[in-house]
């Protein structure tokens, strides 16, 4: 094991450094907000809640389809992953959890992993399983499916992996399993598309049957890739139907690249929070497809649409009276060859929180009363004004408030802990395919 932490130290030298210019720009926001009636003392109290999830797998180079490029100094199991996971949340204050792949990151000893986790100041969230590989010395393979396959002993070791899943993130802490699956077919004809959806549902219904009573099953869909005719699971409406054939804690996971280019996502969550389904996110980006970009690096402005339609729901007291459970859970999801990976996750941990931050500063009284009266450009007008506004201020604010760095790219640089670990750790060979 290779782990080192990069000193509090040195993140306080560096936000005493630039301290004085933050003041300076953080009390001109306010007196901006001020102006148009938003205290910036509430904003940053509502941005201090903001939390997202850093996924194990994303500490590594993932690269394409096509294959991979190793940066020195990858973690080589999930106790460096973890280390590498505490320099995030140490430098950004905004991702306390870890959410793990099973197999790849199978613990050995999950209470000590716990307990490691613990002194490195972090938490565990969604347990994610794996069934579109086949692993070494499994008795069947996923090449036809697994949830959905024809052959119940197939489809009785997906089952018994997932339970698997449930039982190491009892012992972790977590409260959650994510299922999303490869199974469909690549050609008309491959399989019954009614059957294939039934085998999946009696399926997680063996899943769920043995899920804690505080644990929530989350269902990702994905229109395509690998199978490129008819995937089982393609949309949002194949998986509300699935949480709710299942029951209450069956919900609905939003992967932002798993959707047909032009789909209107922030109408899908819209959706999903209407039928009280929404179980949270898998934050990346796309230009095509699944690209598994770095979140806000292409259409930041669809990222905000997407919060705004949260932040609206957690606004509605009806709403929340109404659906208790409306808690959606927020988890990154990318993974790529050209960035280094911890500074690949603080952007994008940053650019989800200035999405959060945005949508808190739209005048809700205001467009209301401009939809209501179907005035187009003064609504729009009014969502544009909040994702305009530069919030660089308030999240700078919050993470000097959790003894985080005001420039956590800049501080990690000036760290060398990249060049460190490329010393304390041997090259890592190993591969995964990116979900």
């Amino acid at each position: 094991m290779s782990g080192t932490r990069i000193g509090r130290d040195l993140i306080a030298r560096a936000n005493a450094r630039d301290e004085r210019h933050h003041r300076r720009d953080f009390q001109a926001l306010g007196e901006w907000l001020d102006r148009r009636g938003i205290d910036i003392r509430q904003i940053v109290a509502a941005a201090a809640r903001f939390e997202v999830a850093v996924p194990s797998w994303g500490f590594a180079q993932g690269g394409t389809r096509f294959g991979r490029f190793p940066i020195a100094g990858e973690p080589r199991d999930i106790t460096e992953r973890l280390f590498d996971a505490a320099v995030v949340q140490d430098l950004t204050g905004v991702t306390p959890r870890v959410s793990l792949h099973i197999p790849w990151d199978t613990p050995r000893d999950p209470k000590g992993l716990q307990r490691l986790a613990g002194q490195l100041g972090l938490g565990f969230d969604a347990m994610n399983s794996n069934t579109f590989q086949d692993q070494p010395g499994q008795p069947h393979s996923y090449k036809f499916g697994s949830l959905s396959h024809t052959d119940g002993a197939v489809r009785r070791q997906a089952i018994e992996h997932n339970l698997a899943c449930i039982a190491i993130g009892r012992a972790l802490g977590s409260k959650a399993l994510t299922v999303w699956l490869a199974d469909g077919g690549s050609f008309p004809g491959q399989q019954h598309l009614r059957h294939a959806l039934d085998r999946v549902v009696d399926s997680l219904e063996n899943i769920y049957t043995a899920l804690p009573r505080d644990w929530r099953l989350f269902t990702e869909h994905k229109p395509f890739e690998p199978a490129f005719y008819a995937t089982v699971i393609q949309d949002w409406g194949t998986s509300l139907m699935i949480a709710q054939a299942l029951g209450p804690q069956a919900l609905c996971l939003v992967d932002l690249g798993h959707h047909l280019p032009n789909c209107n996502l922030e109408q899908v969550v819209a959706r999903l929070i209407a039928a009280n389904r929404l179980g949270g996110f898998h934050f990346n980006d796309s230009k095509y497809a699944d690209d598994d970009l770095s979140a806000g690096s292409i259409k930041p402005y669809q990222l905000f649409l997407v919060f705004n339609e949260l932040v609206d729901a957690e606004g509605e007291p009806a709403l929340r009276r109404s659906r208790p459970a409306f808690r959606p859970r927020h988890m990154i999801d990318q993974s790529h060859n050209h960035k280094d990976p911890i500074e690949d996750l603080m952007l994008s941990a940053v650019e989800i929180h200035r999405a959060c931050v945005k949508a808190w500063l739209v005048d809700r009284r205001a467009l209301a009363a401009y939809q209501e009266a179907n005035d187009v450009v003064m609504a729009e007008r009014t969502l544009k004004t909040a994702f305009e506004t530069d919030v660089s201020p308030i999240l700078a604010e919050v993470r000097l408030r959790r003894g985080a760095a005001l420039d956590p790219i800049a501080v990690y640089r000036q760290s060398g802990y990249r060049q460190q670990q490329a010393r304390a750790r041997q090259p890592s060979l190993g591969s995964h395919l990116n979900i």
